[in-house]
């Protein structure tokens, strides 16, 4: 029987770092310290005004073929996870495909996901695997989301960082791909938005406002109701871990490392008290880079394993925006 295993991982992160400093220049209201405490965030990568998730795709994809000197001429497949595409059409993968020099008979596409977008891509490239249809698989997430922020919105700003990041799965690797937990819940869509700007909505609506606390709403730029997204989490995580462990016929204490989209320190912590994990079982990679979305998984992956964690079964849990959520085990070698 077929298997699929992530084979490498590579990232990139954009020049620019706006740190706590400079952000409280904008917001004198707050203090480096209240926003690390917050978020735990100390600085965040920002992509320039002239580059795309499709520019920072193709940069991680070229660390995984330069740096890890992966074939560009095995790839039979190449998949991008974004939801701040290049152009409503064509897709950002063929653009990628040619830009990256690879052959012409492979297959490829975009999927539109947020946080739970890397377990999705991980399901999605198992079944190419595991079908048969292709061998190799190029997954890539890439997120600008600071470019849908409003510049006054202090909250989204110290959360989001923008990144990208390059997965090769294959028929051998590191770390074997088990089964899957997803979950959909599309009444919760309107508490992560952007309303405006696409076939709904397409003209810009201009209605910025503010609420009590000085926060900018807009239906042109990102909105976040941070305490219906908490709601969601805190309910959905924990029942999503336990089926996943279930699927995979394995107990909690059986897992090595959680490893859960890093959406902020707060939540994150409530999480794992409240699933009873130990802090040593737990990853966390954030404070120097953000909330990267789709990309905050596989570079928590990049980074456990140059530290010699990821060891044994290794669980990963997306969850976000859609809302949408996704779970799977690892099992590394």
């Amino acid at each position: 029987m077929k298997k699929a295993f992530i084979k490498d991982i590579a990232y990139y992160l954009p020049d620019r770092i706006v740190t706590n400093e400079e952000i409280v220049k904008d917001f004198p209201e707050w203090s480096v310290e209240k926003i690390t405490e917050k978020v735990g965030v100390h600085q965040r990568h920002v992509a320039s005004d002239n580059e795309t998730a499709a520019d920072m795709a193709e940069k991680a994809a070229n660390i995984l073929f330069v740096e890890k000197g992966v074939d560009r001429d095995s790839i039979d497949f190449i998949i991008l996870c974004t939801q701040s595409p290049d152009y409503f059409l064509p897709t950002s993968a063929c653009l990628l495909q040619h830009k990256l020099g690879l052959r012409e008979n492979i297959g490829a596409f975009d999927f539109n996901l947020g946080c739970s977008g890397f377990v999705y891509g991980l399901a999605i490239s198992k079944g190419l695997i595991m079908s048969g249809v292709a061998h190799n698989v190029l997954l890539l997430t890439s997120e600008t989301y600071n470019k849908y922020i409003h510049p006054k919105d202090k909250g989204n700003r110290t959360i989001f960082g923008d990144g990208a990041t390059a997965t090769l799965i294959s028929e051998d690797g590191f770390a074997e791909i088990g089964e899957f937990s997803l979950g959909t819940d599309g009444r919760g869509a309107k508490n992560l938005i952007v309303k405006s700007g696409a076939a709904r909505q397409k003209e810009l609506l201009g209605d910025l406002t503010f609420d009590k606390n000085g926060n900018p709403i807009s239906s042109d730029h990102l909105f976040m109701n941070g305490a219906q997204i908490f709601v969601f989490t805190q309910r959905t995580v924990p029942k999503l871990v336990q089926d996943v462990l279930d699927k995979n016929q394995l107990a909690q204490d059986d897992i090595d490392l959680f490893v859960l989209h890093q959406a902020n320190t707060y939540m994150l912590d409530f999480l794992r008290k409240k699933m009873g994990i130990a802090e040593d079982r737990f990853y966390m990679f954030m404070e120097n880079i953000g909330n990267t979305v789709s990309s905050s998984i596989p570079i928590c992956l990049v980074e456990a394993r140059k530290e010699e964690r990821l060891k044994g079964n290794i669980l990963l849990c997306g969850f976000g925006v859609g809302y949408s959520s996704g779970a799977v085990t690892l099992r590394t070698k």
